[in-house]
């Protein structure tokens, strides 16, 4: 006999109710835990390119979400020029916790009204016709056109401030 598998988390259920009310076509899938891109593009069975990585950073005084495409690599001095900031780091384990009450690897692409963070995304990510991504856990994926993951998303600005991720 199979155990059920636990409900989605509060914050992939929203994702899924904003996708579903604004009519945004989007596939979810629920699997094992995914804490690396690899591991996410293998079981979603998309190339990595495909895949939005959302990273939690701080930019002088104030955190967002930036999207980059999960092959590619942030380059932090570009995103300190585009944004005219002095400093850029990573949020730490802690403050994303405090801030989305997430874990690593889980953070969806989404801003306000989902996270209280501003959205800016990587030109990368637009080059792709769809985007794969972690849904506010390590067991959700959403996979959806790009189109309309941009029209549900409202990404505050396009950026370019990532290089090629080197291939190991």
């Amino acid at each position: 006999m199979h155990e059920p598998r636990p409900e989605p988390p509060e914050l992939t259920r929203r994702i899924l109710e904003l996708l579903e009310h604004r009519g945004c076509a989007h596939r979810h899938l629920r699997h094992e835990p995914t804490p690396t891109s690899e591991d996410s593009a293998r079981v979603r069975g998309e190339p990595i390119e495909v895949g939005g990585k959302a990273l939690v950073l701080k930019v002088d005084d104030r955190f967002m979400v930036l999207v980059l495409s999960a092959a590619r690599r942030l380059d932090s001095r570009r995103l300190r020029r585009e944004l005219g900031a002095r400093s850029v780091r990573f949020a730490s384990r802690e403050e994303l916790e405090q801030l989305t009450g997430l874990v690593p690897g889980s953070v969806p692409p989404f801003g306000e009204p989902l996270l209280p963070l501003e959205l800016v995304v990587d030109r990368s990510v637009l080059l792709n016709d769809r985007i794969a991504f972690n849904a506010g856990s390590l067991r959700d994926s959403v996979i959806m056109p790009v189109p309309e993951w941009q029209a549900c998303a409202n990404p505050t600005r396009v950026l370019e401030v990532t290089t090629e991720a080197p291939r190991e």
